[in-house]
């Protein structure tokens, strides 16, 4: 495997009233194409804030960052954005649907901001989560479980190089986040894409190749797994 982002030493501090926080203190990680990578930890560890330093959504205190070995923009918003529009996928919480589109609506929405717009291949990405039927629904007329499985195949609509995913499953009951998960690892091996997910959900373990466990803003553990 080829080695897709490497950060060396990184650091995120806030200033506070209180003094500063080390939200991230000295963070080393190498990620290869195609792991699937779990960032597990409880909450205040560091995890999301690491997550998004890895998407260029914030920049690091100190430390560096290299994507397909060219260093990541930082401080430098319209730069981090186009770092973020070419090679990242996120998918959320909360799935962030456009409620007035329908759900084939709402992938192509994301081909075209991307222009990539193809209706053929959005029906495939529905396809691929499971959800050909629904096609012509909008969000709100689907379940919590559907529509994370809608925000899936929007996320990987742009082709993105990097899938990143902050407690995807932290709204739906055991049986839906495998469900889920499975369509979620399905998708990265069809569309041979690497992710990474943070969570503090210690289930969610058998999807990844890879977890890396972290508190008080450092790397506890990394440890790959047998999951294929």
């Amino acid at each position: 495997m080829e080695k897709l982002l490497e950060i060396k030493n990184v650091e995120r501090f806030y200033e506070t009233p209180a003094g500063v926080v080390k939200a991230l203190d000295g963070i080393n990680i190498e990620i290869y194409e195609g792991e699937r990578v779990i960032l597990l930890g409880p909450s205040g560890s560091g995890k999301t804030t690491l997550l998004n330093c890895l998407s260029a959504l914030d920049s690091p205190t100190g430390g560096s960052y290299t994507f397909h070995g060219k260093e990541v923009p930082r401080n430098h918003s319209e730069k981090m954005t186009s770092f973020r529009r070419e090679n990242i996928g996120y998918v959320f919480q909360f799935f962030n649907l456009l409620q007035d589109l329908t759900v084939l609506e709402n992938i192509q929405l994301i081909q075209e901001l991307a222009g990539r717009k193809n209706p053929e291949r959005a029906r495939e990405l529905l396809t691929l989560v499971g959800l050909e039927s629904e096609m012509n629904r909008f969000p709100g007329e689907i379940s919590g479980g559907q529509q994370q499985r809608v925000a899936i195949a929007r996320s990987i609509a742009k082709k993105p190089t990097l899938l990143l995913g902050d407690e995807l499953t932290g709204n739906l009951d055991t049986e839906t986040s495998k469900r889920v998960m499975q369509v979620l690892v399905q998708a990265c091996l069809m569309e041979n894409i690497t992710a990474i997910f943070v969570t503090h959900d210690e289930s969610l373990v058998e999807y990844a190749t890879r977890v890396i466990r972290i508190d008080s803003g450092k790397i506890i553990s990394d440890e790959s797994t047998n999951s294929e």
